[in-house]
C-alpha cells in the first residue's frame, strides 16, 4: 500500500476530475486492487478486494495530512467504494458530497454521482478520446457526430462546444441520457443534440437516416449482460461503419476489456470493414499507465476513403 500513500503525499491540488493513483495498471505490486480518483471537491478510493480497517485509517490519515497542505482550513471530503463479485458498497468517510456534484474537464462541466453505483457519470480514462474529438470537430466546424453508447453524453458536450452542427446520442439507459441532457444544459448548450434511448442493434434504420456522419464514437461496455458483450457484439458494429461514415469521415473505436488486445479490433476491422484505414491508437492519460498496452484501454482511429 506504500505506493498509494506516496502518491497521496506528492499529489497536486486537483482542479479537473482525474485519476490520482492507478494500481489497476499493475505497475505498483500489492496495490493492483486500488484506485484513487479526484472528483473535486471529493476524493473517491476504490478497492476491488476488502480493505482492513487499519489500512483505511492509514489512507484517510494520509489524505488528511496532504489536504491540510494543499487546502489549509478546508474540509477533506472522501468516499470509499469496495467492489467484489459485481457488487459495490459505498460509504462517505469524511466531509460531504455536494447535492449537485459537478466537475470540470478541459473547460466542460459534468454532473457526477460518487455515492451510488460503480459508474460515476464520467469515465476518467477516456479524457484523451474526448480531447481528440474536440480537436477533430474544431478542424471541421459543422461536422455531424454519431455517439454510440453515449452514457451521459460527455462526447456530445465537447463536440458541440467545438462546433459540431449535430450530435446523435444513442444509449439504452433513459437515466444516463437524462443526465446527458443536464450536462448539455450545464454547459449552456441548448440545441444540436438528439437523444435516442434505444437498443442500437434494433435502431439501425433511425441511425442510418440521420447520417452520414463525419465522426462516429463507439464506446461500448466490454461486458454488460443483456446489452453488449465485446467478444461477439463488436463485429455487429464494425460492419455498419462504412455505410454510416461520410467520405473521409473518422470512427473512434474504444475497447476496455483487458482480455482482448489491440489485434482483436484490428483483425476484425480488416475483415468486416476493409475500406476503413487504421490511423492511430490514442495514448491513454498518463495517470492510467499500465504494465501492458494489450491489457489497457484501447482507443483506435479509423478513416473512410475520400
Amino acid at each position: 500500500m506504500q505506493a498509494l500513500l506516496d502518491a497521496i503525499a506528492t499529489m497536486a491540488l486537483p482542479h479537473d476530475a482525474q485519476r490520482v493513483f492507478h494500481g489497476r495498471g499493475g505497475l505498483h505490486p500489492a496495490c493492483e486492487h486500488l484506485a484513487l480518483d479526484a472528483y473535486p471537491p471529493v476524493f473517491v478510493l476504490t478497492s476491488f478486494q476488502p480493505l482492513p480497517d487499519e489500512q483505511l485509517a492509514a489512507i484517510g490519515a494520509a489524505l488528511d495530512a496532504r489536504w491540510q497542505q494543499l487546502a489549509p482550513g478546508q474540509a477533506l471530503n472522501w468516499v470509499f467504494q469496495q467492489r467484489d463479485e459485481g457488487r459495490s458498497h459505498t460509504r462517505l468517510m469524511a466531509g460531504s458530497v455536494p447535492d449537485r456534484h459537478e466537475v470540470s474537464e478541459d473547460g466542460a462541466r459534468f454532473r457526477v454521482h460518487v455515492l451510488k453505483g460503480q459508474n460515476h457519470g464520467l469515465f476518467l480514462d477516456m479524457a484523451e478520446g474526448r480531447r481528440w474529438l474536440r480537436q477533430q470537430v474544431a478542424a471541421q466546424p459543422g461536422a455531424k457526430v454519431l455517439n454510440l453508447f453515449a452514457y451521459t453524453c460527455a462526447f456530445s458536450v465537447v463536440a458541440l462546444q467545438a462546433g459540431a452542427s449535430q450530435v446523435v446520442n444513442i444509449d439504452m439507459s433513459d437515466g444516463a441520457l437524462a443526465i446527458g441532457k443536464q450536462n448539455h444544459a450545464l454547459n449552456g448548450i441548448g440545441s444540436g443534440a438528439s437523444y435516442l434511448p434505444h437498443d442500437i442493434f434494433s435502431s439501425w434504420g433511425k441511425i442510418t437516416r440521420g447520417g452520414p456522419y463525419e465522426l462516429i464514437v463507439v464506446d461500448p461496455p466490454s461486458h454488460q449482460k443483456g446489452s453488449f458483450i465485446a467478444s461477439k457484439d463488436y463485429a455487429r458494429l464494425m460492419r455498419r461503419l462504412p455505410d454510416l461514415l461520410a467520405p473521409g469521415g473518422q470512427a473512434l473505436l474504444c475497447l476496455n476489456a483487458p482480455e482482448l488486445g489491440v489485434g482483436f479490433l484490428q483483425e476484425q476491422m480488416q475483415q468486416l470493414a476493409p475500406t476503413l484505414q487504421f490511423q492511430q491508437r490514442l495514448a491513454n492519460p498518463a495517470a492510467f499507465a499500465d504494465v501492458s498496452d494489450e491489457r489497457s484501454l484501447k482507443v483506435l482511429v479509423y478513416r473512410a476513403p475520400d
